[in-house]
């Protein structure tokens, strides 16, 4: 065990680091008052359990696992919109911090069961005691409805292994169309519905601002 927590340690630190970095991306958008292509973020690093099933499925030596497994370290990108994932992926590969070893585009090219994301595999520097370690890091970007439809694909696949019954299947090919003629139909209307957004968030401030106790207001605010 005490192996694994060591393999595991600069997976989890990428992790924790890549949050901040790319949750601090949101924040600026935020500041500026503009539009946030991305929507939350979160990472984890693969279970080891996960680990060794996924090294058995695709032949991986455990010693060759730093080098071919590029999922031990995953974070997710979430956006509102199809059009923000291509804002969020050249905000990624305009960073210095880490360098993109592989894109894989499965919106415009979606896998036979229906499953659409955009995958960007980076190389990460991580700090250690020891030196510095480069490690593989996958982050997914995806809107609420692929992420909605990619969560329960992912439990099921754990009860069939992969082998759907034929109803099932066809049932979750139809409701990954149905998602993307979600994501679809906001496209249409992701004017309106920033706009929206952006009258709710600035109403809510005002409010804020006026139920704001006058004790706690600057004293040269409290004079007027």
């Amino acid at each position: 065990m005490n192996h694994w927590e060591d393999f595991l340690a600069p997976y989890k630190q990428a992790v924790d680091e890549l949050k901040v970095k790319l949750k601090g991306m949101r924040t600026q958008f935020q500041l500026e008052n503009n539009h946030s292509p991305i929507e939350f973020v979160t990472g984890r690093v693969k279970p080891v359990a996960s680990i060794l099933d996924k090294a058995m499925q695709k032949n991986i030596p455990l010693d060759q696992l730093a080098e071919e497994m590029q999922d031990i370290a995953g974070l997710r990108m979430m956006c509102q919109f199809v059009d923000d994932i291509e804002i969020v992926v050249d905000l990624l590969r305009q960073r210095n911090d880490f360098r993109i070893v592989e894109e894989r585009d499965y919106i415009a090219n979606k896998k036979p069961s229906g499953y659409r994301s955009y995958h960007v595999v980076i190389e990460y520097p991580v700090e250690t005691i020891a030196g510095e370690v480069r490690i593989l890091v996958e982050i997914q970007i995806r809107t609420l409805a692929m992420n909605f439809w990619a969560t329960i694909e992912h439990s099921m696949n754990y009860k069939y292994k992969g082998e759907f019954p034929e109803a099932i299947n066809r049932r979750l090919k139809r409701a990954a169309e149905a998602a993307f003629q979600l994501d679809e139909e906001m496209r249409q209307i992701r004017q309106e519905v920033r706009e929206a957004q952006a009258y709710f968030s600035k109403n809510k401030e005002i409010q804020k601002e006026k139920n704001e106790p006058r004790h706690l207001l600057p004293k040269n605010e409290m004079r007027g």
